[in-house]
């Protein structure tokens, strides 16, 4: 199907997604994935403002940055901040973009308290290979799974999808990937390929799409670019992935709702169609 047919033929179910209850994906099997939003795609937004613009995407789920809930956050503000995402309908599934590339174990550890405090079951990480034991040691005392970001071809560190999978295939099974499809599509990851090759250690995911797929600036509404988004839920599917797809709209950011909206939309109409 082209996009347009797609829009077509999914319109009214995305609609109907858009305006369902924020609960909603709590009733979905427990052999599916959810959809989330990450807070980084309202940033220039404080918290409150923030959670408003996010509860009308009508999803369950958020993953937080810490714009919205600052490292530094003393333990009642961060109940504070826990009781205020709780209200809106939205659960802390993950937490980050976090660098975890300091080699002190106390800076380490503080990042793990931090996650602990907030109700993060998963960090999503920027390591460094030579820290990758100390975190995974972290990883297993906090029993908080780690999942590595990629960040494209800038990334000396874990541009796409196969260079974290290497690092990590032989460690705990809480460290993992958070597959970042727009940045590892600019890698030349092949999106589909790369969510089989993962299998479980594929624990997260942020969702975008490009209109082209090596150009960092080309990035645009979901469903308005290249990314084979029916093909990429398809095969979550067959995967038996259980983890979140969590919507990273990184333009617009002054007014970043109208993109948020139509993405989320068609994401929802995509999946609501496979579904039936």
């Amino acid at each position: 199907m082209t996009r347009r047919e797609m829009v077509q033929a999914f319109g009214g179910l995305a609609a109907a997604g858009a305006t369902s209850p924020a609960g909603a994906a709590d009733s979905k099997p427990a052999n599916e994935f959810h959809l989330g939003i990450c807070s980084y795609s309202v940033r220039e937004f404080r918290r409150t403002l923030a959670i408003s613009l996010m509860k009308q995407l009508n999803v369950g789920y958020v993953s937080v940055k810490d714009f919205h809930l600052p490292y530094t956050s003393t333990a009642a503000e961060i109940a504070k901040a826990r009781n205020e995402f709780q209200q809106a309908g939205l659960t802390i599934v993950s937490g980050g973009n976090t660098d975890l590339k300091d080699e002190d174990p106390a800076v380490l550890r503080h990042y793990f308290e931090y996650a602990r405090a907030c109700g993060m079951p998963l960090i999503v990480a920027a390591p460094i290979h030579k820290t990758l034991p100390a975190v995974e040691k972290l990883a297993r005392e906090y029993d908080i799974k780690i999942a590595i970001h990629t960040h494209g071809p800038e990334d000396a560190n874990f541009p796409t999808p196969e260079v974290v999978l290497r690092a990590v295939k032989d460690m705990d099974p809480r460290m993992g990937l958070c597959m970042d499809v727009g940045h590892s599509m600019r890698g030349g990851a092949d999106i589909v390929e790369e969510i089989a090759n993962a299998g479980p250690r594929l624990l997260d995911m942020h969702f975008k799409d490009l209109k082209n797929r090596t150009e960092k600036e080309s990035q645009c509404d979901v469903g308005e670019g290249v990314m084979p988004v029916a093909a990429i839920f398809k095969q979550l599917h067959k995967t038996g992935y259980r983890g979140c797809v969590n919507l990273e709209y990184e333009i617009h950011s002054d007014n970043p709702l109208p993109g948020m909206l139509h993405s989320m939309g068609y994401m929802k109409g995509v999946l609501a169609g496979l579904e039936a």
